[in-house]
């Protein structure tokens, strides 16, 4: 299983954005492949910190986090938060360590010292649309993305301004002496190249609009709001080294006929007759896993609540499975004929027809109680 993101970091859940960028800033200093050649312990912690840091810097990330667990990004099919390579971690660092160290980290000797960026493409975002059934049982989509791509015959040349560092530097005369700092290239944006040709159906950075079909794999257990990403299936970025950026699937659930979704739990609502509730009877009901048929004793109260374990949603953080509540309710006809009306008429009064609950007849706050204990 993979590590808590707050004991990589050594911060609690509490923590302040501040404390977890504090955090950070040390675990990179103590764990940067610069200060640590050859170990690779320290490269496996290095990019640790930075995964965990890329989650729960971002306050979305984070909720998400806190509510599921690594589960909010670690879905089947290329979802996660983590997978990041090392120019995606050293692109943190001008947040982390400020502009004068541009997009490297010049504190040390490898990626300050011209290193070239490795540009990404623009995300894309999409909604998903799910049946409670598919919810339950994990889904593979199939879905048609517009996604812009390189386009066949694109040439690049180095580009004049950085001559293909995709940096510049500036030297600043401050208090403390002349500081000199590192930032991209405008003119590149810090790929290092520049189109050299381009086809008449690209774009000024050498793209066109493409559509593809892209396999989504859902895991079991996703909830509304949800946000999954399938990597590197976003744009692709301009330039022959650039990194496609990421599709992010929000996750929508279509409310289902008969079954209501609380947490992982259903609820279904059974409507029976007096005759039935009386002579007690069998009724197949809807789960998302297809029909069952439960049984009814007789003289079964209307309120009560029949718990179907396992019938629910499974959790997306791995623990266990909800269940099927079946709520009773017992119907009582509006409108009768004369010979059902005589009927009910000799039996009031008559013992058998009188309330009298037993203590397991609970109340309707001892049942909303216990629903939600």
């Amino acid at each position: 299983m993979k590590e808590d993101y707050y004991e990589i970091l050594g911060v609690n859940k509490n923590a302040t954005a501040a404390e977890i960028k504090k955090a950070y800033r040390k675990k990179a200093i103590q764990y940067h492949p610069d200060k640590n050649p050859g170990d690779a312990e320290a490269e496996s912690m290095f990019k640790k910190a930075a995964e965990a840091y890329e989650v729960l810097s971002d306050p979305a990330k984070k909720q998400r986090y806190d509510q599921y667990g690594h589960a909010a990004f670690d879905g089947a099919g290329g979802f996660g938060g983590g997978g990041m390579n090392m120019d995606d971690i050293f692109s943190q660092f001008g947040d982390i360590f400020g502009s004068a160290f541009g997009g490297g980290f010049s504190g040390f000797g490898g990626f300050g010292g011209g290193g070239r960026a490795r540009v990404k493409g623009s995300n894309l975002r999409i909604r998903v649309k799910l049946t409670l059934e598919e919810i339950a049982n994990g889904v593979e989509k199939k879905v048609k993305v517009r996604r812009k791509k390189q386009a066949s015959g694109v040439t690049y040349k180095t580009c004049p301004t950085c001559h293909g560092s995709g940096q510049v530097t500036r030297v600043t005369n401050t208090i403390l002496g002349r500081m000199q700092t590192a930032t991209a290239c405008n003119t590149c944006g810090g790929a290092g190249e520049v189109i050299d040709n381009r086809p008449n159906d690209a774009d000024a950075q050498g793209l066109k609009v493409d559509e593809e079909t892209v396999s989504i794999k859902i895991p079991a257990g996703v909830v509304e709001g949800m946000q999954l990403k399938v990597t590197g299936k976003g744009n692709d970025a301009p330039g022959k080294n650039g990194i496609p950026g990421d599709l992010l699937v929000a996750i929508e659930e279509i409310e289902h006929n008969t079954l209501k979704r609380e947490g992982d739990n259903l609820h279904f609502d059974l409507y029976i007759s007096i005759a039935e509730a009386v002579l007690g009877t069998s009724k197949e009901i809807d789960t998302v896993t297809g029909k069952v048929r439960i049984k009814l004793e007789e003289g079964i109260q209307s309120g009560k609540i029949l718990r179907l374990k396992g019938k629910g949603i499974p959790s997306i953080n791995g623990y266990g499975q909800g269940d099927l509540l079946v709520h009773i309710s017992v119907w009582t006809p509006k409108t009768l004929n004369k010979e059902q009306r005589e009927f009910f008429e000799k039996m009031v009064g008559d013992e058998n027809f009188s309330p009298n609950p037993e203590k397991s007849d609970k109340s309707f706050f001892e049942k909303v109680k216990d629903m939600f204990s």
